[in-house]
């Protein structure tokens, strides 16, 4: 169906001898697809506020959803697998689909295998094909999507193409460019590709992506106001080892290692595994009691070298401190790594406001 959006709930005005009906603007319907932590969400109910609802999610990873549930009321079931008919099945007429396809197949941290990548049985890298497959069905207005800056080179482009040409095939004219987080308030440099496509019916001659909101943000903005537990602190073991396995790369011309980042500049992109917290080490002498609170080999380094928290990590990212942190440490640093920065996202979804709104959609 085209055009599923509703009317809120009226208003009605005494004018001289007479009332006026007036509607209210219209409240868009949304999906959440691989929803993650809710992150692009966020953005987007920032960006409309009551003048979108979510009425579909599908995240199949189950303490991301527990961390969804947890921030978000509605709505009350959070669906698995995307792949699966019956999933699919249950999606009820929408106009934005927002869909932060997995990036790990285009990833330069990883194998960078594309469509071609598989993990635990599932196909990543053609879960884009399930999106079109969706849209194609429903015919959204505008369909967002978010992933890797290698994604714009994989496969010498021709990832990236198939991408814009399936788009454009169902019917939509298709935006796309490479935004960095460092440049919408958060102290992290994250490089991002943001695919912005509507549906030709509409006109989106006017769309435009953001231009930098504040590149003013370092570190220290997003520290902890008070010192933090010793068990965020290296032991002076683990140091050593990567003091070694940064001398060994570095032996081979290889650039790869801890780093410890300034608390007047900013963070690496953060990610999930391989050196996602290594890389985005900084030093807080804030701490004197450094006993260990976890087994750890040796003792708590003395140079106040230590990890960001998950808190930290969730500043970087542009979420609120309302924001509930229900998980292990562990799945955080996973959830915030594989998230989006809602800012950016917030950015973006204000100007596909625009073009709506001109469209009187919104």
């Amino acid at each position: 169906m085209i055009g599923t959006g509703r009317p809120s709930k009226s208003t009605v005005v005494f004018c001289g001898s007479y009332f006026i009906k007036i509607h209210n603007k219209m409240t868009l319907k949304s999906i959440d697809l691989f929803a993650g932590i809710g992150g692009i969400r966020m953005g987007f109910d920032r960006a409309f506020g009551d003048g979108i609802e979510t009425v579909f999610v599908s995240e199949w990873d189950l303490p991301a959803q527990k961390t969804y549930a947890a921030n978000f009321a509605q709505p009350a079931k959070i669906y698995g697998d995307i792949t699966l008919a019956e999933t699919k099945a249950a999606i009820p007429d929408f106009d934005i689909c927002l869909a932060g396809f997995p990036c790990q197949a285009f990833s330069m941290a990883g194998r960078r295998m594309g469509f071609n990548d598989d993990y635990k049985g599932r196909c990543r890298g053609t879960l884009f094909f399930d999106v079109a497959e969706i849209c194609e069905k429903h015919k959204p207005r505008v369909i967002f999507c978010e992933n890797v800056k290698g994604l714009t080179h994989h496969d010498r482009g021709r990832t990236f193409k198939v991408i814009r040409e399936t788009l454009e095939q169902l019917g939509y004219v298709v935006h796309a460019k490479v935004l960095n987080s460092k440049d919408f308030g958060v102290p992290q440099n994250r490089e991002r590709i943001y695919i912005v496509a509507f549906r030709k019916d509409l006109d989106s001659s006017s769309f435009e992506f953001p231009e930098p909101t504040d590149t003013t943000k370092t570190i220290a903005d997003i520290l902890e106001k008070e010192p933090v537990s010793a068990k965020y602190y290296l032991s002076d073991t683990y140091l050593a080892t990567l003091r070694r396995h940064r001398e060994h790369h570095e032996a081979l011309g290889h650039g790869f290692g801890y780093e410890i980042r300034p608390m007047d500049g900013i963070a690496n992109a953060i990610v999930c595994g391989g050196m996602g917290r290594e890389r985005n080490l900084i030093v807080d002498t804030r701490q004197t009691d450094l006993r260990p609170v976890t087994r750890i080999k040796g003792e708590v380094n003395r140079e106040g070298i230590r990890k960001m928290t998950p808190r930290e990590w969730a500043r970087l990212q542009g979420f609120p401190e309302t924001y509930k942190l229900v998980q292990s440490d562990v799945q955080l640093y996973k959830q915030f790594g594989n998230s989006v920065t809602v800012n950016v996202i917030e950015a973006i979804a204000r100007q596909i406001r625009e073009v709506l709104t001109a469209n009187s959609v919104a």
